[in-house]
């Protein structure tokens, strides 16, 4: 069953969150791939095999890496115009110095908290000029096997390496940004460094429901059953990312009016 879980869950998650992408564009796309969506089911197999306690640690991690993630993103979009593939190099190094130094930084669960609120809050400020919009040259004949299989990977890699890695670096590896790296990757190739971008900023706003899930999950694993833990905390992240989609389309409502 555990197999299994590694094996389709994660994949089957990027599939749907891949596919209301295509259908509702950049923004509503970055918002559903930051949910738990590929950490969540990572983290859930690190408790059903190593304990609560060790997800709970990593949990808190997870969390931090938020702020790694946050890296990637401001390299990317700082380098979106000078294509996908030099953009991809230095997000991704950019990404691997963040965790290093994450390593070496233990922050208590609430201060790591307020950090990533911080984070999400000044990230999308150094982003840059947006790029502009690119015309489409086609996009790959198809790209979602490819998406699929990069997630699950990512879930059998860290699951497997969890006993050797510990719980700190497995948290902070949960967050690998295997959505960044496929979702904007494959979309700055079929349409352009602008779209890219926007996903990017989808992302980011979408964080804030994930954030709040590592915290929530966090605190329970050392209360509750890691079911409970598991439901509470989804529905916690579920609400706010709810919230957020409420807030974003009340700004774009208030944009368009002023605009009028």
């Amino acid at each position: 069953m555990l197999f299994l879980l590694k094996l389709l869950l994660v994949p089957a998650l990027i599939a749907l969150v891949t596919l209301a992408g295509r259908r509702w564009g950049p923004l509503v796309a970055g918002w559903l791939s930051a949910f738990p969506i590929v950490a969540g089911p990572i983290l859930l197999v690190l408790a059903l095999e190593q304990g609560a306690a060790f997800a709970a640690v990593a949990a808190a991690d997870t969390l931090m890496a938020v702020l790694a993630i946050l890296v990637f993103s401001v390299a990317y979009a700082r380098n979106a115009r000078r294509g996908m593939p030099r953009a991809m190099l230095a997000a991704l190094l950019a990404y691997g110095l963040t965790v290093v130094v994450l390593q070496a930084v233990s922050l208590p669960l609430g201060a790591g908290f307020v950090a990533v609120l911080a984070g999400l809050s000044v990230a999308p400020l150094l982003f840059g000029p947006a790029p502009q919009e690119e015309p489409v040259t086609g996009k790959p004949a198809n790209d979602l096997p490819w998406r699929m299989l990069a997630g699950a990977v990512l879930a059998m890699s860290v699951t497997y390496a969890a006993a050797s890695l510990g719980p700190r670096l497995s948290g902070l590896f949960a967050m690998f940004p295997v959505m960044s790296t496929v979702l904007v990757g494959f979309s700055h190739r079929a349409s352009g460094a602008g779209f890219a971008v926007a996903l990017l900023r989808g992302m980011i706003k979408g964080y804030v429901a994930f954030a709040v899930f590592c915290v929530t999950l966090s605190l329970l694993l050392r209360q509750q059953s890691i079911g409970m833990a598991f439901l509470l905390a989804t529905g916690a992240a579920l609400v706010v990312q709810l919230a957020m989609k409420w807030w974003m389309g009340a700004a774009q409502r208030a944009s368009r009016a002023n605009a009028a």
